[in-house]
């Protein structure tokens, strides 16, 4: 199978091309920088370009790209870009696709669990409506942008994901040495729900959406959510350590601007990956306490 991947140095991207080329497959990242070279296809959603040859007869594309949400402090012009980013280069790669003679078979782009906003302790699946909010407007704006190749024939699936465990990047990364000092603990009171994957089920997931008939959103995220301070109890004991010490707001509120913390930290849905279960997909890790041992085990 031939695949292209933007967004292929993240960590996501780097590892899903690891994965893919390992079983044989072939990945051709989309780059944004750097002169033309063999065996990568250019493209710049700022400029409006697209190297569309090269798109032609490939099998599938998964789009990763997009401003980090946690990459620097929120503002208006922060926010625009982390809006753009996404609703840009998803129309531009989608446009592109359903203009081709021999288009890919299907395009898997990008989305959050964002788009659920603040939901409480109510139970999620790929039905329910969006919520209110920053997250919850970009997100449904660009599963949007990417409508022009499923009209156009492409089998489009949008990929809602939640926490990525994975001890190279993301929120785990970050909390691992604090927890690992014995000074970690829940945010706040710790009710909030998060709904959380590993980074061995996300690939899994991505290989397996690759392969089957599945359209539309798909929830990546783990059978099993749990409340931060469970969350919290089960990182703690994963690394032999006690979680004596919760977090008060004021904290990452002044580190990361209040937005953004409680978008980050505070925001509570119970995200359940239906789709992926009526498709037959099995989790190698379905709760916290089997994710945590694998993704920190050496």
């Amino acid at each position: 199978m031939d695949v292209a991947i933007t967004g292929a140095s993240g960590l996501i991207g780097t590892a899903l091309a690891r994965s893919l080329e390992a079983d044989g497959h072939h990945v051709i990242p989309m780059v944004r920088s750097g002169p033309a070279r063999p065996g990568v296809i250019q493209w710049s959603p700022d400029a409006g370009t697209i190297d569309a040859a090269g798109l032609e007869g490939i099998d599938a594309v998964v789009h990763l790209a997009g401003e980090g949400i946690a990459e620097r402090r929120w503002n208006d012009a922060q926010k625009q870009r982390i809006l753009t980013s996404r609703t840009t280069g998803t129309s531009l790669l989608a446009t592109t696709l359903a203009s081709l003679q021999r288009p890919p078979k299907v395009l898997l782009s990008s989305s959050a669990i964002g788009y659920y906003g603040e939901r409480g302790t109510d139970v999620l699946d790929e039905t329910s409506a969006p919520g209110q909010g920053f997250l919850s407007d970009v997100c449904v704006a660009w599963e949007s942008a990417a409508a022009p190749a499923a009209t156009a024939g492409v089998r489009v699936a949008t990929l809602r994901t939640g926490i990525v465990l994975s001890r190279d990047g993301g929120a785990l990364q970050k909390m691992l040495p604090l927890f690992r000092l014995g000074v970690g603990g829940r945010f706040g009171n710790g009710h909030q729900i998060w709904s959380w994957i590993s980074l061995h089920d996300h690939l899994a997931a991505v290989r397996h959406l690759l392969e089957h008939d599945v359209h539309g959103p798909v929830n990546l995220t783990a059978p099993h959510p749990v409340a931060n301070a469970a969350f919290a109890k089960a990182l703690a004991q994963a690394v032999h350590r006690p979680a004596l010490f919760p977090v008060p707001k004021f904290g990452p509120s002044i580190l990361l601007g209040g937005e953004l913390a409680q978008n980050l930290l505070y925001t509570s849905a119970d995200v359940r990956p239906a789709a992926l279960a009526d498709s037959g997909f099995v989790f190698a890790h379905p709760d916290i306490d089997t994710a945590l041992a694998a993704v920190l085990e050496r």
